[in-house]
């Protein structure tokens, strides 16, 4: 199985972006699943229901989310829907609106957020123990997505699950690390994918508006980036279709001018 997942995509540049490259990959490469971070689909902050079929349409199979999910309210009644393959992260109270997991397709998809910095949520270190627990999704690859900003807190997750899923890839902070690897039990990992968004920019945003949050200390609301150079981030994981466990990762990441 090759299973391509996609960094941050950021605004309607990264949602370019992405339609531009994502199917020409998908042929290339040839891709069999593709797991894509949408949580700053819409302006950079949320998914709408038209965002998430956008990028549907373009090719993705599973969209994760994470602290963003909650930012554009009319995904929130479509999130039930077992059909509808957006995730939001396992470890947000069960009383919420949506699915931490999926096992519909050829992969199975779990989504997690993290806890340093970034919120007050269940552990994903117990959610995903539980999850797992009932030999859930035993028969098929399993990737997570841990929407995380604590470096340290990702490379836990990733030997936390090694030898349990096929892989642990991290998001949220939208700047691709180096450090792809497959660790001993066979789980591949990177701390994080990156991002689809501007080059320009900061993190996918105007790099004006974030330099006045930082000089000053009172910013406005952040515009992304949505033509010029745009950069995308990926990484493409082969699995063993006889243990489900990875066999390689490696870094796909693009470059293009909208």
């Amino acid at each position: 199985m090759r299973i391509l997942m996609v960094g941050d995509v950021v605004g309607s540049g990264g949602r370019r972006t992405v339609k531009k490259l994502l199917p020409r990959l998908r042929h290339e490469l040839g891709i069999d699943f593709v797991v894509l971070q949408g949580e700053n689909l819409a302006g950079g902050f949320g998914i709408t229901l038209e965002t998430a079929y956008e990028m549907i349409e373009a090719g993705a199979d599973v969209i994760t989310s994470g602290n963003h999910v909650w930012d554009k309210r009319d995904i929130v009644r479509k999130l039930d829907d077992p059909a509808f393959p957006v995730l939001r992260p396992l470890n947000y109270p069960p009383s919420n609106a949506g699915r931490g997991a999926s096992s519909d397709g050829q992969v199975a998809v779990v989504n997690l957020i993290g806890r340093v910095w970034v919120g007050e949520f269940d552990s994903p270190f117990a959610a995903i123990d539980d999850l797992l627990a009932g030999g859930w999704a035993s028969d098929k690859p399993i990737v997570v997505d841990l929407h995380a900003e604590a470096t340290s807190e990702k490379v836990a997750m990733g030997w936390h699950l090694d030898g349990r899923v096929a892989a642990v890839v991290g998001t949220h902070t939208h700047v691709a690390t180096a450090d792809c690897m497959i660790l001993p039990g066979g789980t591949a990992y990177v701390t994080d994918l990156g991002m689809v968004g501007g080059m320009h920019s900061v993190i996918g945003m105007h790099v004006e508006e974030a330099l006045e949050r930082f000089l000053t200390g009172v910013g406005r609301r952040f515009r992304p980036v949505e033509s010029g150079p745009m950069r995308f981030n990926s990484v493409l994981i082969e699995t063993d279709d006889s243990t489900g466990m990875a066999t390689a990762i490696e870094r796909v990441d693009r470059e293009i001018e909208l």
